[in-house]
């Protein structure tokens, strides 16, 4: 069975949070999108995407990534992943794009990276 996939996101003072389940690939990319385009991050605020409970990201599911990077830098804010499963941590790097997305284990660490 496959894990279903879902968003959720919040608002926090130093900017909004963003948490995808499941597993991020070309069906529920497109799920994704829309979540990521309904974000309204703000000048000098940080967007953290948590990927912790992510099961699987394809690269489809990158491509959502780097929409919320761009969307964030159109904003003038700065974007965080949180929870990168080791899978995507790898892919992520051969790629060249772990340079692109600071990483960090929670979003307290993350928010931390950002003062």
């Amino acid at each position: 069975m496959t894990p279903g996939f879902t968003t959720a996101t919040r608002t926090e003072p130093a900017g909004p949070v963003l948490a995808f389940t499941g597993e991020l690939d070309a069906a529920t990319a497109p799920t994704a999108l829309k979540a990521i385009q309904a974000l309204t991050p703000h000048r000098g605020e940080q967007l953290v995407v948590d990927l912790s409970a992510l099961a699987f990201c394809d690269s489809s599911g990158i491509s959502a990534l780097l929409a919320a990077r761009n969307l964030a830098l159109a904003a003038d804010a700065v974007i965080a992943l949180v929870g990168v499963p080791r899978q995507l941590q790898r892919s992520l790097k051969l790629i060249g794009l772990d340079a692109f997305f600071p990483a960090h284990a929670t979003i307290e660490a993350a928010r931390d990276g950002l003062s």
